[in-house]
């Protein structure tokens, strides 16, 4: 009966006094004896934000590092390609045969042939 009587009184209380009486029972409520009894609780949510934190903090790291090793990959896309050019350039006829002559060397005046090794032959060689 003493709930419903202080919900009479609330009811009959001016409004200055049940602001006063809400006011109260939060106090209460975030008292020293309410937060203890909500250990548990109020570690799980600071764990959670602590795990959250990290996350978000990791998240960045690895974005960080991503957009360094996109950096690098950009510029040994440019190398690479570079080099193709200069090689494709060296690997032309004329510049093979100006490097040639460099080193002393001539080109051949006849033409290439292939060296094939005939078996019939050699095999009537050995008997």
């Amino acid at each position: 009966m003493s709930s419903e009587e202080n919900v009479i009184e609330q009811e009959a209380a001016a409004p200055e006094q049940r602001v006063r009486s809400d006011w109260r029972s939060l106090v209460e409520k975030v008292s020293y004896k309410a937060i203890v009894n909500n250990i548990p609780f109020l570690a799980f949510v600071v764990l959670l934000c602590v795990l959250y934190i990290t996350n978000s903090q990791r998240a960045i790291d690895m974005q960080r590092e991503l957009n360094a090793n996109n950096k690098v990959l950009k510029e040994l896309r440019w190398k690479y390609m570079d080099v193709k050019s200069q090689l494709v350039n060296v690997k032309t006829e004329s510049q093979v045969m100006v490097n040639a002559r460099k080193l002393g060397l001539k080109p051949s005046l006849l033409p290439a042939y292939k060296i094939t090794a005939d078996k019939t032959k050699k095999g009537k060689t050995e008997q």
